[in-house]
């Protein structure tokens, strides 16, 4: 999971940046000029995902503004030296979705961040259940069938951004954009693809359906869900069938009808 940090004072960057790769998270140190920048691109889908931490300075306000101003989405989390109320207040008013107070551990911004995710593509809960496959926000391997089933690093990551669209197509670009990374160029996008296999094998052979849960929709990405039922082949309309008067209006000829 990539993570914006904006952290200005030399003594506090380091250790901030280890704990947040403890965690299996993937640090992208930015200055000041990064709230200045062209933040729209953070709207792409699979980039909205990624949280920004921000520590604090005399512009903290005016960096969240500017994130919200660009029509970010993005889980934003203030780090502050000392609690203060009002602080907080402001930040969280101003569209901040959290607030810290040092020391900051990495366990717990990974925890925030994925709660503050799961929450905006409408899960409430610590995970999802589709089918024989239980998959989890927090960093867990899922559960098929009963059975726990390991992934690899890239494999979870991209397992991660098709369950928090579950039931919904996702991008072959933005699941690119939510793994590696934004740029325009993908010339090695084929890797998705890869891994979208590896997926499907490892859940089919879990699964005691054989089902693989991973539906490719061709022209637009992958879905991750379950089987759609068949549509039922209508009957044929039965012809009118004429009757003697005695039987006019009863049950046998509202059925020829096709009366409701």
């Amino acid at each position: 999971m990539y993570i914006y940090v904006f952290e200005p004072r030399d003594g506090r960057r380091d250790g901030l940046i280890a704990e947040l790769e403890g965690v299996g998270m993937s640090p992208v140190l930015v200055g000041e000029d990064f709230f200045a920048s062209d933040l729209s691109v953070l709207n792409r889908k699979g980039s909205d995902t990624r949280a920004i931490l921000i520590g604090e300075t005399p512009q903290t306000l005016d960096n969240i503004r500017a994130v919200r101003a660009a029509g970010c989405r993005n889980p934003l989390i203030v780090m502050r030296d000392f609690k203060n109320s009002r602080d907080t207040s402001e930040a969280l008013d101003l569209g901040a979705d959290d607030v810290m107070v040092s020391p900051i551990k990495g366990i717990e911004v990974l925890s925030r961040v994925n709660s503050i995710n799961r929450r905006s593509y409408g899960h409430a809960a610590e995970s999802v259940t589709v089918g024989e496959v239980k998959a989890y926000f927090d960093g867990r391997d899922p559960e098929v069938s009963g059975g726990r089933l390991r992934l690899s690093k890239r494999e979870h990551a991209i397992f991660q951004h098709l369950v928090l669209n579950s039931n919904r197509v996702i991008s072959k670009g933005a699941i690119y954009d939510a793994v590696y990374g934004m740029d325009d160029d993908q010339p090695f996008d084929k890797v998705i693809d890869v891994y979208i296999c590896k997926l499907r094998k490892k859940i089919g052979a879990a699964a005691q359906s054989g089902y693989q849960y991973i539906e490719t929709v061709y022209g637009r990405g992958y879905k991750f869900g379950t089987a759609e039922p068949e549509a039922a082949t209508p009957e044929p309309a039965e012809e009118p069938v004429e009757v003697t008067p005695r039987f006019r209006g009863g049950r046998s000829q509202r059925a020829a009808l096709g009366a409701r």
